[in-house]
């Protein structure tokens, strides 16, 4: 019998180097230290308030904690690169200086670089480092992982690019060509991670495509796979009142994104990328517990894992 059927655990997830390798998909914990988030209003722009809330996510149960410096909410202007490093680097410094696992989420090499220096153990890149060329030499020289996200374009006008053929075609294939840059520039295979960008350049029905079909897209790449689906506007549109047909405010959306979490690492997800730390780190207990219960044998009789356990 194998160690996870004896101790009635699932098998370790996927994980790039020097990160959290755990039997259970990983909960990362968002941090925003910026004044325009759509989902937090600036509620953590303050750094000793920032860095309290970073405190507290641990104490929830965070894996890592997601400092980032510029909203990227739809319509969002972007900050000078001084301003992003003011707003970072303290939040940075503090947490990792305590022990925790902290990534970066910025698009410029300089605030990476910065950061890392400062000690983040991963960056996360929303454009996937096609917003700064200077991005993935950075990360091949630092040998930092780094998450490459699905992007067509910055904030202001990124939905204008919402137009697919097939939509998880589509981003399995322009993620693809972000992985093979990585690695042509240097970056080994295993400090990489790929996100499908939910909700960036998509809209409502290529989101719930693409977590429909998260199997294809974790199979197809062959990385481990973040998932950012807290708060996000499609979900605001599915749970709309029936009354006035507005869409749910943000701060209400944490349990239909602890729904999306369930989902996400039910398919094999590395990480989640949320907001409510308490429910989404008890959320993905749950699903590998579920996941280990519900996976096939084989002819020797072990366990043959799948979904949160690959």
């Amino acid at each position: 019998m194998s160690t996870a059927a004896r101790t009635g655990r699932a098998a370790p997830v996927l994980s790039p180097r020097g990160l959290p390798r755990l039997e259970r998909t990983l909960v990362m914990g968002i941090v925003n230290v910026t004044p325009d988030s759509f989902s937090d209003g600036g509620r953590w722009f303050d750094p000793d308030r920032a860095l309290a809330h970073g405190f507290a996510l641990l104490e929830e149960g965070a894996d890592i904690l997601d400092v980032g410096g510029e909203s990227t909410r739809p319509g969002a202007t972007r900050p000078p690169v001084e301003e992003e490093l003011r707003r970072v680097l303290p939040v940075v410094r503090a947490l990792a200086a305590a022990g925790a696992k902290v990534s970066v989420d910025t698009m410029r090499a300089e605030v990476a670089a910065r950061a890392v220096e400062a000690g983040a153990a991963l960056v996360n890149d929303v454009s996937g480092g096609l917003a700064d060329p200077a991005m993935l030499p950075l990360m091949a020289r630092a040998g930092t992982p780094c998450v490459l996200m699905h992007w067509r374009g910055h904030s202001a006008g990124m939905q204008a690019h919402a137009v697919y053929d097939d939509v998880v075609t589509d981003v399995v294939d322009e993620l693809r060509a972000r992985v093979e840059a990585a690695v042509d520039a240097g970056i080994p295979p295993d400090c990489l991670v790929v996100d499908p960008g939910l909700g960036f350049a998509k809209r409502a029905e290529h989101n719930w495509r693409l977590l429909g079909r998260l199997r294809e897209v974790t199979a197809a790449l062959g990385r481990p796979v973040l998932v950012g689906a807290a708060r996000k506007t499609f979900l605001g549109h599915l749970l709309r009142d029936p009354e006035t047909g507005r869409p749910r405010p943000a701060h209400l959306r944490d349990a239909a994104t602890s729904a999306v979490s369930v989902l996400a690492a039910a398919q094999g997800a590395w990480c989640v990328r949320v907001h409510d730390v308490a429910s989404t780190a008890d959320a993905v207990r749950v699903t590998a517990r579920w996941s280990l219960e519900n996976a096939p044998e084989t002819a020797a009789g072990a366990p043959v894992l799948r979904g949160a356990q690959l």
